[in-house]
């Protein structure tokens, strides 16, 4: 994902050049431990010609960053920095105020203040999307709010150029995990790609037989069996994975689900779990389920927010502080915790299943749902403890029934009952970490509803 931000610092012609010039400096270096890329407009004042906004825009423009930071280092007419700002019109930006300094015993100003307040109603009524933090003399920079801000606009930006792949659509005629193309492609940017289920079938004719004895080495090297497992399993998951894998680097797909129920375990007789895991092994791929579009467009916004691989968990129990989410079948070797640790075993009608038995990493976590409700898209979010869960199992396994892969969460930024009345699908997208801010500002970007 693309990271690259604008900057520009602004500042009056009469404040000196020096002064400026070191604010801009001080500004840039504090914003370098945050890893965007940087793009200097350099320093602009209100010349009567224009000569220094010009030459901003000069610097700025014809490069594809994600977000332009107004960093005003003190007073400015505020038509200096309409000039430079408006060509980006169409961007999210953050004007930043910076802040004076203490010397002799008295608190120094360049009137930064002064600055912001005048250009912030102004940016309001032109109607851009801006965020509007500033800096307190003796405090640290508003670095925190400054990452949310930037990581919600590279998501933006980067969910424009987004493909989704969906083998089959609505598995089990769900309804929540269907998906509106033409918003879905308009609004929120993605392009989702139906494939068929065919085309797996003839792509596994066309494998190489030495990747595939690869596929078959590295699973048995690398995961924990916690009993023995016919190889002829794990070489018909191997070649689902590479199989899907064709089109999947075909396509450019950077997340995908699959016809789960009403698919690979009807039809082909083998639930996904190991395919789903290879998936992610071979093709550094997002994964879920039952072709949930809005849950893996869901996941792409928070790996673009978090730099995590994140995984799909899915509500079984509620108690009086805390929910049981888990998984069916698989999660992500970047929230396990320990091995990757599977089990043959059997559910149902199914007897040959390779079911993923592996511990979720615990943790701080922020949970989060795209739904998209009587034309409007909103996003439910609440931040969570994740803890080790109690024993449990779900009833159909044969004995001893294997626990799933989950963690018991307790909420912390709602009541489990609060929580109850908003939760809007079965699946959950959980990211490690409070992502709540940046959360916030992506959905003002996006014209998205804040459900919490």
């Amino acid at each position: 994902m693309k990271k690259q931000i604008g900057f520009c610092c602004f500042g009056e012609i009469n404040t000196p050049i020096e002064r400026l010039q070191m604010k801009h400096d001080e500004a840039l270096a504090a914003l370098a431990p945050l890893g965007f890329d940087l793009i200097d407009g350099g320093l602009v004042i209100d010349d009567p010609e224009y000569k220094t906004a010009d030459a901003a825009l000069e610097k700025l423009s014809g490069k594809d960053f994600s977000c332009l930071i107004v960093c005003v280092a003190g007073w400015v007419p505020t038509h200096a920095v309409i000039r430079v700002t408006d060509k980006f019109r169409h961007l999210p930006m953050l004007l930043w105020g910076l802040c004076g300094w203490r010397e002799n015993g008295r608190i120094i100003t360049t009137a930064e203040q002064a600055g912001t307040t005048a250009i912030r109603p102004a940016f309001e009524a032109l109607g851009y999307t801006f965020k509007y933090v500033y800096n307190i003399i003796d405090k640290p920079y508003p670095l925190d709010k400054i990452q949310a801000w930037l990581a919600a606009a590279c998501a933006k930006n980067a969910l424009r150029t987004a493909h989704i792949g969906t083998m089959g659509y609505r598995d089990m005629l769900l309804y929540g995990t269907q998906y509106e193309g033409n918003s879905m492609r308009g609004q929120i940017g993605v392009e989702v790609e139906p494939f068929e289920m065919l085309e797996m079938v003839q792509n596994m004719e066309k494998l190489d037989p030495a990747k595939v004895a690869e596929g078959v080495a590295f699973v048995k090297e690398n995961w924990v069996f916690k009993k023995p497992c016919d190889d002829s399993v794990i070489e018909s998951g191997v070649k689902y994975a590479l199989a899907i894998g064709m089109k999947i680097e075909e396509r450019g797909w950077e997340a995908i689900t699959l016809l789960d129920v009403d698919g690979m375990k009807k039809l082909m007789g083998f639930p996904p779990a190991m395919v789903f895991m290879l998936l992610e092994h071979y093709y550094d791929i997002l994964t879920v389920p039952e072709n949930d579009v809005m849950g893996a467009v869901t996941q792409l916004i928070m790996k673009y927010m978090s730099g995590q691989t994140v995984p799909y968990l899915e509500y079984y129990e509620f108690f009086e502080k805390s929910m049981l989410i888990g998984v069916p079948d698989f999660v992500p070797k970047a929230a396990t915790m320990g091995d990757v640790t599977v089990l043959p075993a059997a559910f149902g009608l199914l007897n040959a299943s390779l079911l993923n038995v592996s511990k979720v990493k615990t943790g701080y976590v922020t949970c989060a749902r795209l739904v998209y409700v009587n034309g409007k898209y909103k996003m439910h979010v609440y931040t969570a403890d994740a803890q080790t869960p109690p024993a449990w199992n779900e009833y159909g396994w044969d004995d001893p029934a294997p626990q799933l892969p989950s963690l018991e969460v307790f909420p912390d930024s709602c009541t489990v009952e609060d929580f109850a009345q908003k939760v809007s699908s079965q699946h959950v997208i959980v990211t490690y970490g409070n992502y709540v801010e940046a959360i916030r500002d992506f959905c003002k970007m996006m014209d998205i509803e804040l459900v919490m």
